[in-house]
């Protein structure tokens, strides 16, 4: 769908942010030389933080007035990005959302502009490589780059770039993001998908690229893991019931983990129900095993692990939301 081209600058950087004092300067430091290329701006949309980070981005804006710091009071990324678009987007063709928690290439922006004009879509994602340092973090890694762990998504694997349906979101022109009314700021996590299915029922094009990609830490605990994972079972689920849309294959699979764990309780009645629990758990445990051995990883059987935590925890979101059921706020 044609879009009535917005602003005379090229793009807008808006970087949703909370609580990251350890992230924020270098993310800063490493996105300054594209503003210089692209005529842009950095707008730092921050939740609320109480570890530093306002003061660090205060710190940088003062000695470039391009860098701002937006308060975000209802502290979800999809606000942070309708406020941010809202406020500073009529000056700008394109906004490009960075994550504080992630890493990209030095030419990240660029090539994103590039893509969107050499292709005239209206928005390009990009996908993810999961990286992690401490013992748990890097199986995590292992596991969200693997088919067990990510269900084959194009945008965690990375293809060659290709019009899709769905990415994790990197740029966007701000004619089409404001034509469809921005982020569902009901969401809390899968606001992304949700904004890309009524981009296409507009008839707006997204385009993955693969000539850039972030790169994504995961979280480092199981706890926080598996809430994290409720959270993007929720958001699937409020997608899905918004939209009256089916699940894909690769996403049936998983909402299937929490109704065969409860009901391997009836083994005790009668042993073959914990056969459907047994066989998901053997098949997560031997992709772990063959993970070590035919891939030479030391990381196989915790990174399979890691891919229960995030199965199970994805599967008890979904239930939860569709059954009603009410739960504390979950982390992005």
């Amino acid at each position: 769908m044609p879009t009535e081209e917005r602003g005379t600058k090229s793009c807008l950087i808006i970087i949703p942010c909370l609580n990251e004092a350890k992230h924020i300067g270098p993310l800063i430091e490493r996105l300054t030389p594209e503003m210089d290329v692209l005529d842009a701006r950095i707008v730092v949309a921050d939740g609320g933080s109480t570890d530093g980070t306002r003061d660090i981005v205060t710190e940088l804006s003062a000695s470039d007035p391009r860098i701002l710091l937006l308060d975000n009071p209802r502290r979800l990324q999809s606000a942070a990005i309708n406020l941010a678009v809202a406020t500073f987007g009529r000056d700008y063709e394109y906004f490009i959302r960075i994550d504080a928690h992630g890493d990209y290439p030095e030419d990240y922006c660029r090539q994103l502009v590039e893509e969107a004009r050499r292709t005239g879509a209206d928005s390009v994602v990009v996908a993810m490589e999961t990286v992690g340092y401490g013992l748990f973090q890097k199986a995590t890694a292992f596991a969200q780059n693997s088919k067990l762990g990510n269900g084959g998504s194009k945008h965690r694997e990375g293809a060659e770039g290709h019009w899709a349906e769905h990415g994790h979101h990197a740029l966007m022109k701000v004619a089409a993001f404001e034509a469809v009314g921005g982020y569902d700021e009901t969401f809390s996590h899968n606001e992304d998908a949700e904004l890309d299915y009524r981009l296409g029922k507009a008839g707006f094009r997204i385009w993955m690229t693969d000539r850039t990609r972030m790169i994504y830490y995961p979280r480092d605990s199981v706890q926080k893991l598996f809430r994290q994972y409720i959270g993007y079972g929720r958001g699937r689920a409020r997608n899905i019931l918004k939209h009256r849309s089916m699940p894909s294959l690769r996403q049936m699979l998983p909402l299937l983990v929490a109704p065969v764990f409860v009901a391997a309780f009836l083994a005790v009645i009668n042993w073959a129900a914990a056969i459907p629990f047994a066989f998901w758990a053997l098949a997560c445990l031997g992709y772990g095993f063959w993970m070590a051995v035919g891939q030479r990883n030391p990381y196989g059987p915790l990174a399979a692990f890691s891919a229960m935590v995030m199965h199970f925890a994805w599967s008890v979101g979904f239930w939860m939301e569709v059954l009603g059921l009410r739960s504390r706020k979950t982390s992005s």
